[in-house]
Protein backbone atom coordinates (compact mmCIF):
# COMPACT_ATOMS: atom_id res chain seq x y z
CA UNK A 1 0.00 0.00 0.00
CA UNK A 2 1.38 3.56 -1.33
CA UNK A 3 1.99 6.04 1.72
CA UNK A 4 -0.05 9.23 1.64
CA UNK A 5 2.93 11.71 0.24
CA UNK A 6 3.80 9.02 -2.92
CA UNK A 7 0.14 8.95 -3.71
CA UNK A 8 0.05 12.93 -3.60
CA UNK A 9 3.04 13.35 -5.88
CA UNK A 10 1.92 10.61 -8.05
CA UNK A 11 -1.46 13.07 -8.44
CA UNK A 12 0.35 15.92 -9.04
CA UNK A 13 2.58 14.56 -11.83
CA UNK A 14 -0.66 13.38 -13.69
CA UNK A 15 -2.05 16.92 -13.73
CA UNK A 16 -4.21 16.92 -10.61
CA UNK A 17 -4.19 20.65 -9.47
CA UNK A 18 -3.50 20.73 -5.72
CA UNK A 19 -6.41 23.24 -3.80
CA UNK A 20 -5.49 22.73 -0.02
CA UNK A 21 -2.22 22.98 2.38
CA UNK A 22 -1.66 22.19 5.31
CA UNK A 23 -0.38 25.40 7.32
CA UNK A 24 2.76 25.53 8.85
CA UNK A 25 1.62 26.74 12.38
CA UNK A 26 0.39 23.04 12.68
CA UNK A 27 2.98 20.43 12.94
CA UNK A 28 3.61 16.95 11.04
CA UNK A 29 2.82 15.51 14.40
CA UNK A 30 -0.48 13.05 13.55
CA UNK A 31 -3.55 13.40 15.21
CA UNK A 32 -4.34 11.63 18.46
CA UNK A 33 -7.82 12.55 18.81
CA UNK A 34 -10.39 9.84 17.93
CA UNK A 35 -11.15 9.78 14.60
CA UNK A 36 -13.98 12.04 13.78
CA UNK A 37 -13.74 14.33 17.11
CA UNK A 38 -13.89 17.96 15.82
CA UNK A 39 -10.93 18.93 17.79
CA UNK A 40 -8.53 18.43 14.70
CA UNK A 41 -10.53 20.61 12.55
CA UNK A 42 -10.86 23.40 15.44
CA UNK A 43 -6.91 23.05 15.65
CA UNK A 44 -6.58 23.91 11.60
CA UNK A 45 -9.12 26.73 11.67
CA UNK A 46 -6.99 28.77 14.75
CA UNK A 47 -3.71 27.73 13.46
CA UNK A 48 -4.85 28.91 9.30
CA UNK A 49 -6.29 32.49 10.87
CA UNK A 50 -2.72 32.82 13.08
CA UNK A 51 -1.13 32.42 9.82
CA UNK A 52 -3.37 34.45 7.59
CA UNK A 53 -3.12 37.88 9.89
CA UNK A 54 0.47 37.45 10.18
CA UNK A 55 0.84 37.20 13.93
CA UNK A 56 2.25 33.66 14.49
CA UNK A 57 5.55 34.28 15.97
CA UNK A 58 3.45 37.15 18.54
CA UNK A 59 0.70 34.31 19.56
CA UNK A 60 0.78 32.30 22.71
CA UNK A 61 -1.69 29.35 23.21
CA UNK A 62 -3.17 28.03 27.21
CA UNK A 63 -3.87 24.49 26.93
CA UNK A 64 -5.00 23.36 30.23
CA UNK A 65 -6.24 19.17 31.47
CA UNK A 66 -8.17 17.10 29.06
CA UNK A 67 -8.54 16.17 25.49
CA UNK A 68 -7.43 19.87 25.25
CA UNK A 69 -4.10 19.35 26.86
CA UNK A 70 -2.57 17.79 23.59
CA UNK A 71 -2.92 20.59 21.69
CA UNK A 72 0.48 21.96 22.20
CA UNK A 73 2.02 19.03 20.46
CA UNK A 74 -0.06 20.13 17.47
CA UNK A 75 0.08 23.88 17.56
CA UNK A 76 3.41 25.01 16.00
CA UNK A 77 3.56 28.25 17.77
CA UNK A 78 4.25 29.01 21.42
CA UNK A 79 2.22 26.68 23.80
CA UNK A 80 1.59 27.21 27.87
CA UNK A 81 -0.13 24.46 29.47
CA UNK A 82 -2.37 25.77 32.59
CA UNK A 83 -3.31 23.84 35.70
CA UNK A 84 -7.26 22.27 35.22
CA UNK A 85 -9.34 25.15 35.56
CA UNK A 86 -7.23 27.65 35.71
CA UNK A 87 -6.42 28.45 31.92
CA UNK A 88 -7.78 31.61 31.41
CA UNK A 89 -6.22 32.60 34.77
CA UNK A 90 -2.80 31.99 33.12
CA UNK A 91 -3.50 33.50 30.11
CA UNK A 92 -4.84 36.58 31.88
CA UNK A 93 -1.28 36.60 33.61
CA UNK A 94 0.56 36.03 30.19
CA UNK A 95 -1.12 38.94 28.46
CA UNK A 96 -0.53 41.47 30.87
CA UNK A 97 3.02 40.97 31.25
CA UNK A 98 3.22 41.23 27.61
CA UNK A 99 0.28 42.91 26.20
CA UNK A 100 1.71 43.40 22.78
CA UNK A 101 1.09 39.36 22.28
CA UNK A 102 -1.84 37.68 21.11
CA UNK A 103 -3.02 35.25 24.00
CA UNK A 104 -5.92 32.74 23.61
CA UNK A 105 -6.90 29.84 25.62
CA UNK A 106 -8.40 26.36 24.25
CA UNK A 107 -10.51 24.36 26.87
CA UNK A 108 -13.11 21.99 27.54
CA UNK A 109 -16.30 22.26 29.22
CA UNK A 110 -15.39 19.96 32.02
CA UNK A 111 -12.09 22.69 32.38
CA UNK A 112 -14.20 25.54 31.98
CA UNK A 113 -17.28 25.06 33.31
CA UNK A 114 -16.42 23.24 36.38
CA UNK A 115 -13.29 23.47 37.88
CA UNK A 116 -12.58 26.35 36.07
CA UNK A 117 -15.90 28.47 36.65
CA UNK A 118 -14.33 30.81 38.89
CA UNK A 119 -11.80 31.82 36.73
CA UNK A 120 -13.57 31.93 33.68
CA UNK A 121 -16.14 34.17 35.22
CA UNK A 122 -14.25 36.45 36.54
CA UNK A 123 -11.82 36.59 33.80
CA UNK A 124 -14.91 37.61 31.46
CA UNK A 125 -15.92 40.27 33.88
CA UNK A 126 -12.56 41.84 34.07
CA UNK A 127 -12.80 42.34 30.51
CA UNK A 128 -9.48 40.89 29.89
CA UNK A 129 -7.87 41.52 26.30
CA UNK A 130 -7.59 37.99 25.09
CA UNK A 131 -9.65 34.94 23.10
CA UNK A 132 -11.49 31.99 24.78
CA UNK A 133 -12.29 29.14 22.56
CA UNK A 134 -14.22 26.64 24.42
CA UNK A 135 -15.14 23.49 22.70
CA UNK A 136 -17.96 21.74 24.51
CA UNK A 137 -19.29 18.11 23.71
CA UNK A 138 -21.39 17.17 27.06
CA UNK A 139 -18.86 14.81 28.77
CA UNK A 140 -15.58 14.51 29.99
CA UNK A 141 -13.97 13.27 26.88
CA UNK A 142 -10.26 12.23 27.94
CA UNK A 143 -11.59 10.70 31.43
CA UNK A 144 -13.97 8.20 30.72
CA UNK A 145 -16.73 9.75 29.73
CA UNK A 146 -18.31 11.02 32.93
CA UNK A 147 -21.07 13.82 33.61
CA UNK A 148 -19.94 17.29 32.51
CA UNK A 149 -21.91 20.51 33.58
CA UNK A 150 -23.12 20.51 29.85
CA UNK A 151 -24.63 16.58 29.70
CA UNK A 152 -27.93 17.23 28.51
CA UNK A 153 -31.27 16.27 30.16
CA UNK A 154 -31.49 12.63 30.17
CA UNK A 155 -28.53 11.83 28.56
CA UNK A 156 -26.31 8.81 29.56
CA UNK A 157 -22.65 8.86 30.75
CA UNK A 158 -20.53 6.41 32.69
CA UNK A 159 -21.73 8.48 35.74
CA UNK A 160 -25.23 9.12 35.03
CA UNK A 161 -25.68 5.39 33.58
CA UNK A 162 -29.26 5.90 33.31
CA UNK A 163 -29.44 9.82 32.09
CA UNK A 164 -29.29 12.83 33.81
CA UNK A 165 -31.82 13.51 35.84
CA UNK A 166 -32.40 16.84 36.74
CA UNK A 167 -33.75 16.63 40.19
CA UNK A 168 -30.08 15.29 41.73
CA UNK A 169 -28.03 16.18 38.75
CA UNK A 170 -29.14 20.07 38.80
CA UNK A 171 -29.52 21.61 34.82
CA UNK A 172 -27.10 21.43 32.48
CA UNK A 173 -25.09 24.49 31.85
CA UNK A 174 -25.12 27.06 29.33
CA UNK A 175 -22.03 29.05 30.60
CA UNK A 176 -21.69 30.70 27.33
CA UNK A 177 -25.36 32.87 28.01
CA UNK A 178 -23.83 33.16 31.44
CA UNK A 179 -20.78 34.95 30.19
CA UNK A 180 -22.44 37.19 27.32
CA UNK A 181 -24.07 39.43 30.19
CA UNK A 182 -20.77 40.04 31.70
CA UNK A 183 -19.83 43.43 31.07
CA UNK A 184 -16.35 42.61 30.29
CA UNK A 185 -17.15 40.41 27.30
CA UNK A 186 -17.15 42.05 24.01
CA UNK A 187 -17.98 39.29 21.45
CA UNK A 188 -19.50 35.75 22.14
CA UNK A 189 -20.28 33.28 19.91
CA UNK A 190 -21.34 29.70 19.26
CA UNK A 191 -20.64 27.73 16.46
CA UNK A 192 -19.47 24.18 15.38
CA UNK A 193 -17.33 22.18 12.51
CA UNK A 194 -19.63 19.43 11.41
CA UNK A 195 -20.04 20.52 8.08
CA UNK A 196 -18.04 22.69 5.42
CA UNK A 197 -20.15 25.50 5.88
CA UNK A 198 -20.17 25.67 9.41
CA UNK A 199 -16.68 24.96 9.39
CA UNK A 200 -16.80 28.72 7.24
CA UNK A 201 -18.94 30.61 9.74
CA UNK A 202 -16.87 28.71 12.60
CA UNK A 203 -13.59 30.54 11.02
CA UNK A 204 -14.81 33.77 10.68
CA UNK A 205 -15.42 33.93 14.54
CA UNK A 206 -12.15 33.11 15.05
CA UNK A 207 -11.01 35.55 12.53
CA UNK A 208 -13.08 37.98 14.60
CA UNK A 209 -11.85 36.91 18.31
CA UNK A 210 -8.53 37.33 17.02
CA UNK A 211 -9.13 40.88 15.05
CA UNK A 212 -10.88 41.78 18.24
CA UNK A 213 -7.46 41.25 20.30
CA UNK A 214 -5.62 43.55 17.98
CA UNK A 215 -7.92 46.22 18.33
CA UNK A 216 -7.89 46.24 21.98
CA UNK A 217 -11.71 45.65 22.55
CA UNK A 218 -11.72 43.06 25.60
CA UNK A 219 -12.67 39.64 25.92
CA UNK A 220 -13.86 37.15 22.71
CA UNK A 221 -15.35 33.64 23.70
CA UNK A 222 -16.02 31.39 21.25
CA UNK A 223 -18.17 28.14 22.01
CA UNK A 224 -17.47 25.40 18.92
CA UNK A 225 -20.50 22.88 19.77
CA UNK A 226 -18.94 19.14 18.66
CA UNK A 227 -19.35 15.28 18.91
CA UNK A 228 -17.25 13.41 21.05
CA UNK A 229 -18.71 10.04 19.32
CA UNK A 230 -15.74 7.52 21.79
CA UNK A 231 -18.05 9.37 24.92
CA UNK A 232 -21.10 9.17 23.49
CA UNK A 233 -20.29 5.48 22.18
CA UNK A 234 -21.45 6.53 18.55
CA UNK A 235 -19.88 6.00 15.09
CA UNK A 236 -18.68 9.49 13.91
CA UNK A 237 -21.82 10.17 11.56
CA UNK A 238 -24.16 8.84 14.06
CA UNK A 239 -22.66 11.43 16.84
CA UNK A 240 -22.95 13.65 14.50
CA UNK A 241 -26.44 13.84 13.49
CA UNK A 242 -27.21 13.11 16.70
CA UNK A 243 -25.65 16.77 17.98
CA UNK A 244 -27.60 18.09 15.51
CA UNK A 245 -30.77 16.61 16.90
CA UNK A 246 -29.69 17.25 20.53
CA UNK A 247 -27.15 19.42 21.76
CA UNK A 248 -27.92 22.14 19.15
CA UNK A 249 -31.40 22.19 20.88
CA UNK A 250 -30.17 23.37 24.13
CA UNK A 251 -26.96 25.18 22.79
CA UNK A 252 -28.36 26.89 19.84
CA UNK A 253 -25.70 27.85 17.25
CA UNK A 254 -25.18 31.53 16.29
CA UNK A 255 -23.75 34.98 17.73
CA UNK A 256 -24.87 35.76 21.35
CA UNK A 257 -23.32 39.40 21.76
CA UNK A 258 -22.32 41.21 18.94
CA UNK A 259 -20.83 45.10 19.47
CA UNK A 260 -23.19 47.79 18.83
CA UNK A 261 -21.43 48.94 16.45
CA UNK A 262 -21.50 46.37 14.00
Amino acid sequence: MKDLETYKKELLAQGAEKTFSKTSNLTDTPFSYCGGCGHGVVHRLIMEVVEELGITQDTIGIAPVGCTVIAYDFMNIDMQQAAHGRATAVATGIKRVMPEKYVFSYQGDGDLAAIGTGETIHTCNRGENIAVFFINNGIYGMTGGQMAPTTLDGMKSSTSPYGRDLDTMGHPLSITEMIAQLPGTYYVTRQSVHTPANVRKCKRAITKAFTNQKLNKGLSFVEIVSNCNSGWKMRPVESNNWMEENMFKAYTLGDIKVPKEE
